[in-house]
């Protein structure tokens, strides 16, 4: 027995090449956002920026303003990108997956940053939080998105049924309840009013 063909959307949906795309384009627009946060508060801090801020995860300090600053900012970061996934991604199924992903790749690129795996537990509850925004948000944006309905036409076609309900009175046609079929209503005219009456007054002649 064969199997049925996927369809051509449901192809261009989860090719790889699109995945992949996809993925890193809402892993640079994560750490853009984030740097940009971080280095507008280092700088009206009037502190050094530098990239350990962004990629050292032990600047994560409990302990100082400056590791509670940072941790602000990555969840400021994080609620950002959920417009990025209601704009890239647009579908509630791929967005824990996508949001796994990024600070999966986060968790890569510290480790690889930093040359050991963080032992810091503020940070790993930063990406508990993060990745939770993520998923709240994007799942909420794309389910709103996806729940919109859907116009054709921009409203016109209720216009036009009215105007052929109208027509339809005009003419005295119309068409069932249960859709069946037409019927037409015909009613005499003054003409045949006339006929008739002149009919009957040559007969009681």
């Amino acid at each position: 027995m064969r199997r049925r063909p996927p369809r051509p959307g449901r192809l261009q949906i989860l090719s790889p090449l699109r995945i992949l795309t996809q993925i890193l384009t809402l892993q640079l627009l994560h750490y853009l956002i984030g740097t940009v946060l971080i280095l507008f508060t280092a700088l009206a801090a009037g502190k050094h920026f530098n990239a350990d801020l962004v990629l050292d995860w032990r600047s994560l300090r409990a302990d100082t303003t400056v590791g509670w600053t940072l941790g602000l900012c990555w969840v400021l970061d994080a609620g950002a990108s959920v417009i990025f996934i209601l704009l890239f991604i647009a579908r509630s199924k791929l967005v824990l997956d996508f949001a796994l992903t990024v600070h999966g790749i986060h968790l890569v690129v510290t480790s690889l940053y930093t040359g050991s795996v963080p032992t810091n537990v503020l940070w790993w509850g930063l990406q508990g939080v993060s990745a939770g925004v993520m998923v709240a948000g994007g799942l909420w944006a794309c389910r709103w998105r996806e729940l919109r309905p859907i116009e054709f036409g921009g409203g016109g076609g209720a216009k036009g049924r009215s105007g052929e309900e109208e027509v339809g009175k005009g003419r005295g046609r119309g068409r069932g309840r249960d859709g069946g079929g037409e019927y037409e209503l015909v009613g005499r005219g003054d003409g045949d009013e006339g006929e008739g009456g002149s009919g009957n007054g040559s007969g009681s002649v």
